[in-house]
């Protein structure tokens, strides 16, 4: 069955792999656990995603599958809570993985890579409320930004991320599984609250190697408004 459901998302993939807006990047993340044993074509899904300019993809492990035989060794609480903030925001009475979430608002099966496709080209072309950009130098993260909107709640957030990690799982749903992940969140911080009324201008200390990305979004749980990364 797992074939079968990598088989189709390949040529699905295939479908979406060019940029479908110049504008700002989509924000894709991505629900999942190491002890699902549904996830791994998303998880495959979103490593390709990782790939495109005009999408930042994130895997949120959650830890709500640890009781079953695997312990996902990248599963965070904070990404459970993360998860579950969304599904109430939403009216939504649970959560399950794989689950996407895109630019804040969009819930998606994490294997449907066509209507994944469809919401990323909509959110694309949607206006951009905000103009965020981000610069590295002299191992500081420099994020400015502005809007000439009225927008309130802005949560400025930086989110620290590994590339890519290869696992060979010996138990549980996966058991005899080696699977490949890509863009995992290791770090998940808030900077600053921002009303938009004045330019945003900060400074964080960062390695110069390191990944990051920078959200800005209504609140924890609302409508990403804006996005950009360095890599």
């Amino acid at each position: 069955m797992m074939r079968q459901i990598l088989g189709s998302l390949a040529i699905a993939i295939s479908m979406f792999t060019a940029p479908v807006s110049a504008g700002g990047p989509v924000v894709v993340e991505l629900f999942t656990s190491q002890g699902c044993s549904s996830c791994p074509p998303a998880d495959k899904l979103l490593h390709e995603l990782a790939k495109r300019d005009d999408v930042i993809a994130l895997a949120l492990h959650v830890d709500y599958w640890d009781y079953i035989g695997w312990k996902d060794e990248f599963a965070d609480p904070m990404h459970t809570d993360r998860q579950r903030g969304y599904a109430i925001e939403a009216g939504r009475r649970s959560v399950y993985t794989p689950q996407m979430i895109v630019n804040g608002t969009t819930d998606i099966v994490g294997t449907r890579p066509m209507e994944l496709t469809k919401s990323i080209a909509e959110h694309a072309a949607r206006p951009s409320m905000v103009v965020l950009n981000l610069e590295r130098a002299n191992k500081k993260l420099i994020i400015k930004a502005e809007t000439n909107q009225a927008l309130s709640d802005l949560l400025v957030q930086l989110v620290r991320y590994t590339p890519e990690e290869v696992v060979k799982i010996t138990r549980g749903e996966n058991a005899g599984h080696t699977l490949k992940y890509g863009n995992i969140a290791t770090d998940w911080v808030i900077l600053a609250e921002w009303n938009g009324k004045r330019p945003l201008d900060l400074e964080v200390d960062i390695a110069s190697d390191e990944p990051a990305v920078v959200l800005i979004q209504q609140g924890k749980y609302g409508p990403i408004v804006a996005a950009d990364q360095v890599r």
